[in-house]
Order: C-alpha cells, then sequence, then structure tokens
C-alpha cells in the first residue's frame, strides 16, 4: 500500500491500540497529574548561565549553544510599514521534530508524547515522539539524552516515510527550520511513560480541542500526504469529504502548479526584505528593565525571564528568556468551492526571518493589535470578512498554541471560513487560490508555506 494510503487509512480511524478514542483525553490530565512543574518569571540577573554580552547586548547562553536574542533592522516595500528594528531570536540549528510510528493490525500507530515545555499553555501538550534542538541531543546542558533519539540518528532499521526541513516563525525566528521526520519501525519498542500510541485519526480529534496538540506535533503531520480513495469510507463530516476531495491532485484547479510557481516567483521579485542583523542594545524603540525588554509603546511582544523546574525534562531545573506576546493571534484560511473542489486563499506574506523574501500563509495572519485601532486602509485584507462571518460559515474554530520552548503562552484562534457565493473574486495581486493538494504538493519542499498554514492545514480532520 502506497505511503498515502497508509497515512489516510490511519486518520480515518479514531481508535488506537492503547486508548480509545474517548479515553486520550482522560491519558493526557493524568499525565499532567503524574508530574510537578514549576514556572516563575524572574529579573535578568537571577539567571543562570544566560548573560547579555558587555559589547552588543546580546543576550546569549554561555556555551554560545541553545539560541541568542539580537536584534534586526528590517526594510520591505510590503505591507503598510517599511522599516523597523526588532529583537529576534537567533537559533541556527536544525533541530528534529519526529514521530516513529509503526502499523498494528494494518493501521498505523504513532508514538505521542505527552511533553512538557516551560511556554506551553497547560504546561503538557501532546507532541513529536522527538523533539529535540541540536544542543539538547548533544548534551550541551548535561543532561539526559532525549528517549527514542536513536532511532532517528541510526534509520537503517526503518523506513522514513516523510522527511524534510520546514520553517519556523518568520516574525519572531531568524532563518530557523527543523527537520520535520516520520519514520517506521517494525520492531516492537518500549513505551515509556509519558508516550503512547495513537492513530492519526486519534491526534486529528485531539486537535478539535484548544491548545493540546503542540505546534511541532502539527507542523509534522502538515508534511502527511493523502490521496483520495473509494476503498476507505468517509465520515459523517460533509466539510472532511470536500478536504478529501481538494487533496486529490486529479481534482480541476482554479491555478495550475506552474501558475502558482510564476505567481510566487513574481512576489519574491516584486517584494523587497533586507534584514541586516544589529545589536541589541542598539535597536531603536526598544527598552531593556531588570525583567523584560519591550517595546516602548507597551504593544507587540517583551523578552521576559523565566526560571523552570519539571520533574520529566532532561535537567531538571534551567532558567532561560522566553518572548512574550501581549495579543491573541488570529490564523484564518477563507475556503471556497470552483468546479465542486475546495479551494483555500493563500497570501505570499512578507517576515523578517524568512529564508527567501516570502512565504506562502493563510489568507490572515495577525495579531489583534495590528487591527483593533487600525484605520480601514491599515486593516489586514479579510479581517472583516472573517471577524463578520456567520456561524454556519465556520467549519474549524479552535485555539492553538506556539512553540512552548520559545513563546510564554502564545496563542492564536485558528479559523476556517467558508466564503459565501458572493464573495469577491477580486483578490489583491499576493493572494491566490489553491486546493488542499495543491499547498501539500508546496509543503513537500523547503520554505514554501510557513508554519502558520501548515498547522492550520494540519488540524482538520475528515471524520
Amino acid at each position: 500500500m502506497k505511503p498515502e494510503l497508509i497515512f489516510l487509512h490511519s486518520a480515518m480511524n479514531p481508535e488506537g491500540i492503547s486508548l480509545s478514542s474517548e479515553g486520550t483525553l482522560d491519558w493526557f490530565a493524568a499525565r499532567q497529574e503524574a508530574h510537578r512543574f514549576k514556572l516563575e518569571q524572574i529579573s535578568f540577573l537571577e539567571m543562570k548561565k544566560w548573560e547579555f554580552d558587555p559589547v552588543s547586548g546580546n543576550l546569549c547562553h554561555e556555551s554560545g549553544k541553545f539560541f541568542s536574542i539580537e536584534g534586526v533592522r528590517v526594510q520591505t516595500n510590503w505591507g503598510n510599514i517599511h522599516e523597523w528594528e526588532q529583537p529576534i531570536i537567533n537559533q541556527p540549528e536544525i533541530g528534529f521534530l519526529g514521530f516513529i510510528t509503526k502499523k498494528v493490525d494494518g493501521v498505523l500507530q504513532f508514538l505521542v508524547q505527552a511533553k512538557m515545555e516551560p511556554g506551553n499553555i497547560n504546561m503538557i501538550q501532546l507532541a513529536p515522539t522527538l523533539q529535540a534542538t541540536r544542543s539538547n541531543f548533544s548534551r550541551v546542558h548535561q543532561g539526559k539524552s532525549p528517549p527514542y533519539l536513536e532511532y532517528f540518528m541510526d534509520r537503517s532499521n526503518s523506513i522514513v516515510l516523510v522527511d524534510s526541513l520546514q520553517s519556523e516563525q518568520g516574525a519572531r525566528f531568524l532563518r530557523k527550520r527543523n527537520r520535520n521526520i516520520i519514520i517506521e519501525v517494525d520492531d516492537d519498542i518500549p513505551v515509556f511513560d509519558d508516550y503512547c500510541w495513537m492513530t492519526l485519526g486519534q491526534i486529528l480529534q485531539t486537535m478539535r480541542h484548544d491548545n493540546i496538540v503542540n505546534m511541532d506535533a502539527r507542523s509534522v503531520i502538515s508534511c502527511i500526504p493523502y490521496c483520495e480513495t473509494e476503498d476507505i469510507p468517509i465520515g459523517q463530516s460533509a466539510f472532511g469529504q470536500s478536504l478529501l476531495h481538494s487533496l486529490d491532485l486529479r481534482s480541476q484547479v482554479q491555478n495550475s502548479n506552474e501558475e502558482i510557481i510564476s505567481w510566487f516567483t513574481e512576489q519574491k521579485f516584486k517584494y523587497d526584505l533586507n534584514v541586516e542583523r544589529i545589536p541589541l542594545n542598539i535597536v531603536r524603540g526598544w527598552e531593556r528593565t531588570e525583567t523584560e525588554i519591550r517595546h516602548q509603546s507597551g504593544k507587540y511582544f517583551s523578552v521576559i525571564a523565566c526560571r523552570v523546574e519539571a520533574d520529566c525534562r532532561e535537567v531538571f531545573s534551567w532558567t532561560q528568556p522566553l518572548v512574550k506576546t501581549y495579543q491573541q493571534g488570529l490564523i484564518v484560511f477563507i475556503v471556497k468551492e470552483f468546479f465542486g473542489v475546495l479551494h483555500f486563499l493563500v497570501q505570499a506574506k512578507v517576515e523578517p526571518g524568512n529564508f527567501d523574501v516570502v512565504e506562502m500563509a493563510p489568507t490572515v495572519q495577525c495579531i489583534t493589535g495590528s487591527y483593533e485601532a487600525a484605520s480601514r486602509e491599515e486593516r489586514p485584507p479579510f479581517i472583516d470578512y472573517v471577524l463578520n462571518a456567520r456561524s454556519e460559515q465556520v467549519r474549524f474554530d479552535t485555539l492553538q498554541s506556539e512553540e512552548g520552548g520559545r513563546f510564554y503562552r502564545e496563542e492564536n484562534r485558528n479559523l476556517i471560513v467558508m466564503a459565501e457565493e458572493n464573495f469577491s473574486e477580486d483578490i489583491p495581486d499576493n493572494f491566490i487560490w489553491m486546493t488542499a493538494g495543491q499547498l501539500k504538493e508546496f509543503i513537500k519542499y523547503n520554505n514554501f508555506v510557513n508554519v502558520q498554514a501548515r498547522c492550520l492545514l494540519s488540524s482538520i480532520s475528515f471524520v
């Protein structure tokens, strides 16, 4: 059976080998209760092994590893603001985000981890089998090696089902990528206390709940290819059937892949992005206090210091910086049928941390502060349409967290909104209609589809 069908069969199966569909949330709650966590904000002076460089003011780990908080000066002709300076996370390491899978009775099972990250809402969220930076798995922290690392380092006894480099948040990270990988094993492997087997269908159902499946798991799942088949029965969800049809590369499309590539190339040609790394201590408009690095207006985000204690991590206590966003974000795909096939309205979005100027992003991707007080001309395109959408237009609506290893309790409202029949055919030049299958095709390659679009696309179940 082709991998696309193996994944689809698992996605259509809501029952696992160790947990029922109803038992997933109970197991998750039990893992939360099983551990002791403590997180407190501290002053920068109380941090251990982290310090501000006396020359640049950059906030760095004494090992020179993990990540640093630096400054960037940005110039672009995209959007309403064409020049600004900001702190940014510089983490040049490529880490592992990986699932181990195994077929049981013909159904692919995913080894899922209940993982603690300091910035997580609920402290624990469901994560891939392995989620580790190079500094983590090379044990710079002098702690334990992450469980199951050996299966990803030596893949001679496994089959690689998915393997690609994918970008992280371009507004906060400077050209950050992680290796998203799924391997399949045949041998029996130990299942530790904070791990369990789930079908893809169970994971997708769990994503309907707020802040349970973490961003890294959603990113890896977004890389999974599917194909439509008549051999697997479709569930009760009419939208799930539309989505499955949209994933079929044989379906009629509004824009061919060649037209999409030409459009995307035009966006890279049209928009400029000049990002200059600068010392953190000269970033204009930002100030450093004893407890945070913040914008003088009180908007956007800040960098704080935290002390963390966890009895289920490679080290039991540590301090680190976290990026704290002041407002909830909004991530939305508007969808519409053309020729009876569901299409997604995709934008080409410029962000300072992008590798190559633009990436494909959701229809709307912003924080609430970017539109609440903005004039009509400055409001993000389609923001009023999605905010005023009727309840029957909304096909998916959850709160989902950003990566808890670097961000402090940051969450976004994730929406799929069905366009009405009278939705305007006149869209801005940096927007284009694509099927789910076309988005999946571009996800196969590096730095085409951004993490927000990938995670939202990955969250929709078929049943």
